[in-house]
């Protein structure tokens, strides 16, 4: 009997050295956030909001430029936690990426994913994607934050799914000119609620002009553009000291929104060309930036 007792003691003792160790290590690991955007209410509210339309064709969306800003922002939303990813969800004809889609697919920590595009440019399968990573990454505990930028009622069941393993689910939603443009029961199901306003939007939707896109000037080459985000390194360096160094490199390869539209306004400036849309030139600004910070460092 007593030999019983002294086994099964040392059973629980084991049993609780290995809990303590389990807890220990999650302690340990740092938690981690996504971020899920619904183009189709993206372009939508903002174009509405910023541009007086929903019709995508009337408008520009700075994709790259508003992605870094969503990150930047849930940087400071979520201290203590790093980014897994931004999914990016929108509709396409036969689920075939257009060019612009394209060119946002090709972004640092960005997945898009495609619903189809019906005859009349309604989204068909996009909630049941969002619904479907959500619940895969709350499941499998790799995020324990989901940034949710979106309004239709037919998300609620990814975020009870996402909630149900733990999650915390968080809805941004984009200011409505007159009234909601997001669906009650989304409201209430989400643990936080954010609405971002014109002021964030403004910088990344320009209504559209026959002149918007033309330009005389011709396409400048990437070392060009390089060299130009290296020039205006040296003018935001000389004009804030080393010491504002340490604001921005913990954030690399990403600038603070701000920082980032300024850079993109000036070199536009300096270049004579509109780098809306180049995705590729506007990585090249951000690389000649950075590189000309990080030797000063």
């Amino acid at each position: 009997m007593n030999d019983d007792l002294a086994a099964l003691s040392a059973r629980i003792d084991r049993t609780n050295e290995l809990l303590q160790r389990m807890l220990a290590e999650v302690a340990k690991t740092p938690s981690t956030h996504a971020i899920f955007v619904d183009a189709g209410y993206l372009y939508a509210a903002a174009g509405r909001l910023v541009s007086g339309t929903e019709d995508r064709r009337a408008f520009d969306l700075d994709a790259e430029g508003l992605i870094e800003a969503l990150i930047d922002k849930a940087r400071t939303i979520f201290a203590d936690s790093r980014l897994l990813r931004v999914y990016w969800y929108d509709g396409a004809r036969r689920r075939i990426h257009t060019a612009e889609q394209q060119s946002i697919a090709e972004l640092p920590d960005v997945k898009v994913r495609l619903g189809n595009l019906n005859a009349n440019n309604q989204q068909k399968g996009v909630d049941s994607l969002i619904r479907s990573d959500l619940e895969s990454l709350a499941r499998h505990r790799a995020i324990s934050d989901a940034a949710l930028l979106g309004g239709d009622e037919d998300l609620v069941s990814a975020v009870e799914a996402a909630q149900g393993y733990g999650a915390r689910v968080h809805l941004w939603g984009i200011e409505a000119p007159d009234g909601r443009n997001q669906a009650e029961p989304l409201l209430w199901e989400v643990d936080s609620q954010r609405t971002f306003d014109l002021d964030f939007f403004k910088s990344y939707v320009s209504r559209r002009t026959a002149l918007a896109h033309e330009s005389t000037a011709p396409r400048p080459a990437r070392e060009d553009v390089r060299f130009v985000g290296a020039q205006i390194a040296a003018k935001w360096l000389a004009a804030r000291g080393r010491d504002s160094l340490g604001d921005l490199l913990p954030g690399h390869p990403y600038l603070p929104g701000s920082v980032d539209q300024d850079l993109l306004v000036e070199a536009e400036g300096l270049l004579q060309y509109s780098l809306r849309g180049q995705a590729d030139l506007r990585r090249a600004l951000r690389d000649g930036f950075w590189e000309h910070l990080r030797t000063q460092y």
